[in-house]
């Protein structure tokens, strides 16, 4: 949990970075689009997003810090009902920083989506609604059943993985746990150094976070960053390099995806937020980017399933 104190320090240190570590672009002529940012949790509540006494969360102003000097607008709601609504169809993205079966109230109590709005959501995407997931967006809509001793994680479904997985493009299965570090610095391998945001960033990125381990990877990935697990410790990283940033395209779709996100000081890390920058104006069509899968060659050992945790008694 992050102190009053620590939010006020961040609001006020997002604003000085926004002025003078992220990139900028030319102003368009065009009016902004408009983004919408849903963080409903209907699982775990990730503090980067809580809402307290009224105020933004720290995930909330910091887009909010970047989003005039990338030409967007940016409307928050944790209110599932949003995707039955009119307003919906005018977003040009949704952003999702979310948790759990989100057609259930859960964690946060705020209104779930509807089955029929799901499948709205769904239908957008496909039909050119942009797509930008943060960080928990892949511990989102778990391919059922998705019990409380997580098995069904563990297993590769492909196909059989729900609608929003395979949209994605892939699923958290777990993090470090227990003995094992939750959060520990690893290297970011950046695979593809022309997305928007990464313009002149060598590679590899070292950084601390809370790393998902994840599995069921679309086949078209296009992969823009991997993760160096060689130094990781934990059952969860006994795996090669895997996907942990990257983009497809779910028919006329944009959709990017970027693990990072759980730290608060994250959100004020000039990597993170240029990369996310660049990921939304990418799912908004303001700005190019070759997508044409890679998984094969810039990640090989993706489809490498973690051991379980804890390990199986021999």
């Amino acid at each position: 949990m992050n102190s009053l104190s620590t939010r006020r320090d961040f609001i006020r240190t997002t604003a000085a970075a926004g002025a003078g570590l992220l990139l900028s672009y030319p102003a368009s002529a065009a009016k902004n689009k408009s983004v919408l940012l849903f963080t409903k949790s209907s699982g775990f509540e990730h503090a980067v997003i809580k809402v307290t006494d009224g105020k933004p969360s720290i995930a909330e102003t910091a887009i909010r810090g970047f989003a005039a000097q990338n030409h967007f607008d940016l409307m928050a709601s944790k209110d599932g009902r949003i995707f039955d609504s009119k307003e919906f169809h005018g977003y040009a993205a949704v952003v999702f920083f979310t948790t759990g079966d989100l057609t259930q109230e859960g964690t946060d109590k705020n209104p779930p989506m509807s089955a029929q709005g799901k499948q709205v959501f769904l239908d957008a995407v496909r039909n050119g609604l942009g797509f930008v997931g943060i960080h928990a967006a892949t511990d989102t809509f778990h391919t059922p059943p998705d019990t409380p001793d997580l098995a069904n994680r563990y297993i590769a479904h492909g196909d059989e993985s729900d609608p929003y997985i395979r949209m994605i493009g892939g699923e958290f299965i777990i993090h470090g746990q227990q003995n094992d570090p939750r959060l520990q610095t690893a290297n970011v391998i950046i695979s593809d150094p022309s997305f928007p945001g990464l313009e002149g960033v060598p590679s590899p990125v070292s950084l601390m976070e809370e790393w998902y381990s994840m599995k069921d990877f679309a086949p078209d990935l296009h992969a823009i960053c991997t993760l160096d697990t060689s130094t990781m410790n934990g059952n969860a990283y006994k795996r090669a390099p895997y996907p942990v940033v990257w983009a497809r395209m779910e028919g006329r779709g944009r959709v990017f995806y970027n693990a990072i996100g759980d730290r608060a000081e994250n959100w004020q890390n000039p990597f993170h937020l240029n990369l996310l920058a660049g990921g939304i104006r990418w799912a908004i069509g303001d700005a190019k980017a070759s997508v044409s899968p890679n998984l094969k060659t810039a990640a090989p050992g993706y489809a490498e399933i973690p051991p379980k945790y804890p390990p199986a008694a021999k």
